[in-house]
């Protein structure tokens, strides 16, 4: 489970950041997920390790265009190269309009499945191995979040073990894998549980843009392994944050703390933090890390691979003494600042 950021500039994209898109790779099953696919997205496929041919789901959060308009380019540009099966989309109510508006109008015809999935509020999609749950965020148009679940999965089975014991290869194998009580032909019995190893909890992912600080976003991420929230400001401009409704980078950690969660990945980062600023990038990662210590910050072509856990104690987060709790009443975000002027960010 690798998560590869292909943008994380917010509103527009600079010579080191692309606007935002976020690959989910699953290795067990060849697929990869895509989360935003801002303009130019399908650029930073071609300058990265990722194949387009492996995009198998792909995730809107809203319709802004710095999360959606390299979405068309993308799709026409897989049914040209004859490589994708089929392709499934999942986003706002106005997403499958707007594909149908880019097709008619480019003369664009896809030469593989493409299905359009309007999602509300709750179970969005769900195999045997994952399922994608989404809730409302806060922001100027529609934005939802999601969390990515990996199911359960039992632990390696001792198969030394079993032939050491003479136990005879075939089915019966498979029933103590999955924990049953088998009885030889000898007489003999023995249960599954012996065999095998601890069960290995499934990782939890959630991705949280476009937001200013809310209770969904708390309560999408809860215990997650990593949580991926933008952070497109500075703590002292947070009153322009609130009015943009966008988060700052103590929001996003608050959200963190708030959530338990096992690692914080920030992204979509205003423009104006570049280097050579009064404030850059590495002044708001000290501001998160004073609330929320496990906090990174994400940069285009970044790989993140998430740990699986093993047990349920060591999956529990640890919190450092020193952190801050966040406040009781409603967990809001002071709005005490004295915002700067500086250009509008998307």
């Amino acid at each position: 489970m690798q998560i590869t950021f292909l943008g994380t500039s917010s509103g527009v994209p600079t010579r080191a950041r692309n606007v935002s898109g976020v690959a989910l790779k699953l290795p067990q099953r060849s697929e990869i997920w895509l989360f935003d696919c801002g303009e130019g997205t399908q650029h930073q496929f071609l300058r990265s390790d990722l194949r387009v041919s492996q995009i198998r789901r792909i995730f809107i959060t809203h319709m802004h265009g710095d999360h959606i308009f390299g979405l068309m380019g993308l799709l026409a540009s897989c049914g040209l190269a004859g490589n994708a099966q089929e392709i499934d989309i999942y986003g706002p109510p106005d997403l499958d309009e707007y594909i149908r508006a880019c097709r008619r109008y480019s003369q664009t015809h896809f030469s593989y499945p493409v299905r359009v999935h309007t999602v509300r509020p709750g179970m969005v999609f769900q195999d045997e191995t994952f399922s994608v749950q989404c809730t409302l965020l806060k922001h100027r148009v529609p934005a939802y979040g999601y969390r990515i679940i990996e199911h359960d999965r039992s632990g390696e089975f001792n198969v030394a073990k079993a032939q050491e014991l003479g136990i005879p290869f075939g089915p019966v194998y498979g029933r103590l894998k999955r924990g049953e009580t088998v009885t030889l032909e000898d007489g003999r019995t023995f249960n599954g549980h012996d065999f095998v190893g601890p069960t290995e909890l499934g990782r939890k992912v959630v991705y949280c843009t476009d937001t200013v600080f809310c209770e969904s976003a708390i309560e999408l991420s809860q215990d997650a392994d990593v949580l991926i929230h933008e952070a497109t400001f500075a703590h002292q401009e947070a009153e322009m944050a609130f009015q943009r409704l966008h988060s700052t980078t103590t929001m996003a950690a608050q959200v963190a703390l708030a959530a338990q969660v096992k690692t914080l990945i920030m992204t979509h980062f205003s423009p104006r933090y570049a280097p050579g600023n009064d404030i850059e990038l590495k002044d708001l990662l000290a501001e998160a890390r004073a609330i929320f210590p496990k906090t990174e910050m994400a940069h285009d072509f970044w790989t993140y691979e998430v740990p699986r856990r093993r047990d349920t104690a060591s999956s529990a987060p640890v919190v450092q003494p020193t952190e801050m709790q966040p406040p009781k009443k409603s967990r809001s975000v002071s709005r005490k600042t004295t915002p700067k002027s500086s250009p509008k960010s998307s």
